[in-house]
């Protein structure tokens, strides 16, 4: 068995300069890379967890560092519309994402991200999130339909990027809502060209709500005919675990969180795909950037 290579702080001493490519009349650039962030997650739209704090750093630096990228994210209730100026895509709305047999409409709106010159495209629908809660209610229970908003949100999400006709070359899935996104490309979407040649990268946090009952949950994930069998990576005992779902699907994993669990099988560093361990917020940005250099340099040569 091939050993899960861990991307230790060392990595982080290689300094990147934009690469140039030898041609008859001097130099050009290489073709920039592209990412597909999809999180549920990010500053400075929501705050006070591993996730919108780390994820909130990533697209500038990544963008500076001869990335082209795409935001996707939820519209939460939290998310001040007049504040950060969303508005709507008109040419991106207007699909209806199918849920346990249930439309849903689907509508996205974007805004410019503080400081750079990027777009976050945000996913609406106001049964799911108009409410002024991310997860849970005031009283601190999760939402009886999480399982549903994740499932719209995964569904949407690729489908949404199937309108860009941009075809990604890393996809970054941040967090438990976006978990479903690996199982799906892996299977109802294995023959979908947009996602042909791209490399699944999932990053796990620290997070309670990860962990959910087991038949609500394969009722409302198993979209496109997809069957309980199709879901089995997710089942952990009694109950299900995203991570282990999503760790399954996905070509290679980060751990975003210092008190995440690493003992567990499927975040170990013990096994056979790669793995980037937690670090310190201000190093943790740039072993990034090694980390996805490192999976798109292999890919290449495979």
């Amino acid at each position: 068995m091939q050993r899960r290579r861990v991307f230790q702080k060392a990595a982080i001493a290689r300094l990147h300069i934009v690469k140039l490519t030898p041609i008859k009349s001097g130099f050009r650039y290489m073709e920039k890379k592209r990412l597909l962030l999809i999180t549920q997650e990010m500053e400075p739209y929501t705050e006070g967890n591993d996730i919108s704090e780390l994820v909130g750093k990533l697209p500038k630096f990544l963008q500076d560092n001869d990335y082209e990228l795409r935001i996707l994210m939820p519209r939460y209730g939290v998310v001040n519309e007049r504040r950060h100026r969303l508005h709507e895509v008109v040419r991106l709305s207007g699909m209806n994402i199918i849920v346990d047999d249930d439309d849903y409409p689907l509508l996205i709106k974007v805004a410019s991200l503080p400081n750079s010159r990027l777009q976050v495209y945000f996913l609406d629908n106001e049964e799911f999130f108009r409410r002024k809660f991310v997860f849970e209610d005031d009283k601190g229970t999760p939402f009886e339909d999480n399982a549903e908003r994740m499932s719209f949100f995964c569904k949407g999400a690729i489908e949404t990027v199937k309108k860009f006709g941009w075809a990604p070359d890393v996809v970054l899935c941040a967090g438990w809502m976006t978990s479903l996104i690996p199982l799906y490309l892996r299977t109802a979407y294995k023959t979908e060209p947009i996602f042909a040649q791209s490399q699944l990268v999932y990053a796990a946090f620290d997070t309670p709500l990860e962990r959910v009952g087991g038949d609500h949950f394969f009722q409302k994930a198993a979209i496109n005919n997809l069957s309980k069998k199709d879901l089995v990576p997710f089942q952990d005992g009694e109950e299900i675990s995203m991570h282990k779902g999503a760790a399954h699907f996905a070509d290679a994993l980060i751990i975003g969180s210092e008190s995440l669990d690493t003992s567990v099988e499927h975040l170990s560093v013990s096994g056979e795909k790669p793995v980037l361990p937690w670090t310190a917020a201000e190093e943790m940005v740039p072993a990034i950037l090694e980390f996805f250099r490192s999976l798109t340099e292999e890919a290449v040569t495979r």
